[in-house]
């Protein structure tokens, strides 16, 4: 059911999710983004330049978790603003898997507009690794 823009409230949840990434989707992320930065794939390379370990992609971050505010409005479409600010890397294991966590709260509405501003807060083992992620969606 898509959420009405009337019945929202500025604190009001829009639920939580936990994102799962691992080596393969990086591997993945970086054929499909054509981003081969060796600090993606490399751990070598990503200690040699002071990080600890492979990291997940920025992009490849902000993408997976804006799905919680595209599933919560459903229409990808509805999406019209999207910023964040890196903060943190997202270090990736090798073998396993990187938890990032997301949830998502109305932090403004335009009722005028349409719109509304979901503000994320966006972590990976209870460390921030987005700041100021919001996104602003038309109901």
């Amino acid at each position: 059911m898509r959420p009405i823009l009337a019945e929202l409230a500025v604190g009001d949840s829009i639920g939580t999710a936990v994102v799962e990434v691992d080596r393969g989707r990086l591997v993945r992320y970086a054929g499909a983004s054509g981003d081969f930065n060796p600090i993606h794939y490399s751990d070598r390379v990503a200690a040699a330049v002071g990080l600890p370990g492979v990291i997940a992609h920025g992009m490849w971050t902000m993408g997976a978790v804006v799905n919680l505010v595209v599933d919560w409005a459903g229409d990808p479409g509805a999406v019209v603003d999207y910023q964040v600010r890196f903060t943190r890397p997202v270090p990736v294991p090798d073998p396993g898997t990187a938890l990032v966590e997301v949830s998502g709260t109305v932090g403004a509405l335009d009722l005028a507009a349409g719109t509304v501003r979901v503000d994320l807060t966006v972590t990976h083992a209870t460390a921030r690794v987005l700041a100021k992620a919001q996104v602003r969606v038309r109901l």
